[in-house]
């Protein structure tokens, strides 16, 4: 949607200049992406721009020139930017998403996946604010889990994921949660994603190469994620009562192992050198459930998803 608007411009012709109003299409509708350097907060960005969106995407350590560049735990300057763009939609996608990462600094990761929710939470106001959570917030003993199952997560980021969903729900009750799994997407460098970063491993031949084969995952693309913020959005302008706890997830299960074998066969790469690790060794950096899949129907019920792209 748009608004219509009137532009002054000049038309040269021959012998005389004659001055016009022609009528342009601006976008009345402003979305704020936190996080938007990131793997997912660039498709979210994209999402929106592409489909007649005023955005803003802010970011820290990687802001470029077409981002702004906000630190999320400065209360000042978040209120800053959201009493300056003032926007009717906040797709929160900022995070430490590295488990191993918050188990090592925790304090960093704690201020980032739980105060800035917390901040931007009560700057929302009547704004209606996506958050974007994950699926490690449950323990994966008893898949699948739908958004009443109760969280119960087995390391420190998904703690700090819960608490940040926590945060987002008591300061702004309108607001949305939406729990993803594991992305991939247009990465900038492999380490992005948890997918792509197998591709280092892939290359590593003929040297052999342990990989997980007992933790099921469920590898979602970026762009589809990105469709569910966008549709929610939408629904939200129109609908007030849109809230509370989403899940979204692709529907094909695979291992660490599994998927690596996929990424080789898509390079005609030799994976003969990567060996399934059926057994989880001790002292491997965090815990990670061991199938946390996702169940989806109340995005699917709403026709608020987006058919998942195959792996």
């Amino acid at each position: 949607m748009s608004i219509r608007d009137t532009e002054l411009k000049i038309h040269f012709k021959p012998g005389h200049v004659e001055l016009v109003q022609d009528e342009v299409y601006t976008p009345y509708r402003r979305v704020l992406v936190t996080g938007a350097t990131g793997l997912l907060g660039r498709a979210v960005y994209k999402e929106f721009k592409n489909n007649n969106w005023d955005a803003l995407g802010c970011g820290y350590n990687r802001a470029r020139p077409c981002f702004l560049k906000c630190n999320l735990l400065d209360e000042d300057a978040v209120r800053g930017v959201i009493q300056g763009f003032q926007p009717h939609v906040i797709v929160h996608c900022a995070a430490e998403r590295r488990p191993d990462v918050v188990e090592h600094h925790t304090e960093a990761a704690m201020n980032l996946n739980v105060h800035a929710c917390s901040t931007l939470a009560k700057e929302a106001g009547g704004m209606f604010l996506i958050y974007i959570s994950t699926d490690y917030v449950f323990d994966g003993r008893n898949p699948p889990y739908g958004e009443n199952d109760a969280p119960n997560p087995l390391n420190l980021y998904g703690k700090s994921k819960l608490e940040g969903e926590r945060e987002i729900l008591r300061h702004c009750p309108g607001a949305a949660v939406l729990r993803v799994p594991i992305l991939f997407g247009e990465v900038e460098k492999v380490e992005e994603s948890a997918v792509t970063v197998l591709w280092d491993r892939v290359q590593e031949g003929p040297e052999s190469c342990t990989i997980d084969h007992c933790q099921q995952r469920f590898p979602t693309y970026t762009n589809d994620v990105a469709r569910v913020c966008r549709n929610m959005a939408e629904r939200a302008l129109q609908d007030p009562s849109l809230h509370g706890i989403f899940h979204y997830s692709a529907k094909e299960q695979m291992t660490k192992y599994e998927i690596a074998c996929a990424i080789a066969d898509a390079f005609n790469l030799p994976s003969s050198h990567l060996i399934p690790m059926t057994e989880q060794p001790a002292g491997a950096g965090a815990q990670r459930p061991q199938n946390a899949q996702l169940e989806c129907s109340r995005l699917e019920l709403l026709g608020l998803s987006a058919e998942p792209t195959p792996f």
